[in-house]
């Protein structure tokens, strides 16, 4: 009789210990998933930021080399409305304008050159809108949003926003 209790004792002890190892292991799996997921809206969110400081970037860059080529220093930013959006990537020289409602294109994202265009390589899940405004009191002064938009995993995640004012200081 000693033995049988004894046997029943050690079932009872594998099937608890069964059961310790399968949730702390259910609970290990559900915290490598968070984790995960976590890390990729990270991830997610520090490219959106570097996209929207880049759009800043362009409209400098555009501003910058109307100075150079003797142009004035407004030429081709726009400004005229608010309503007016802007897309822009290093590989235009210029702004393409899209009045309100419209389509913001993705953007796209080429392994050769590791820069992110709306012309060539694979699509993401990045839309970057650029709004250029006259300040009404400030005859020289522009002020550049730019707002980077993305969708993940069925997910719409608030915009990554960039703010610059750009001046006529030369």
């Amino acid at each position: 009789m000693l033995k049988i209790s004894q046997k029943s004792f050690t079932l009872l002890e594998v099937i608890l210990a069964t059961t310790v190892l399968t949730i702390a292991t259910g609970g290990s799996f559900i915290l490598i998933s968070q984790t995960v997921t976590s890390s990729s809206i990270a991830q997610s969110r520090l490219t959106a930021a570097y996209l929207a400081q880049e759009g800043i970037e362009i409209v400098k860059n555009i501003r910058d080399n109307n100075w150079l080529q003797g142009n004035d220093w407004d030429e081709g930013l726009g400004g005229e409305t608010e309503d007016t959006y802007y897309e822009a990537d290093c590989n235009r020289s210029n702004l393409l304008s899209c009045t309100s409602p419209c389509t913001i294109a993705n953007l796209r994202f080429l392994k050769i050159s590791d820069f992110y265009n709306y012309d060539l390589g694979d699509q993401t899940i990045f839309k970057r809108r650029i709004t250029i405004s006259k300040e009404a009191d400030k005859l020289y002064r522009f002020k550049v949003l730019v707002e980077v938009f993305w969708i993940e995993k069925g997910k719409t995640y608030p915009p990554i926003v960039a703010q610059e004012y750009l001046y006529n200081w030369k």
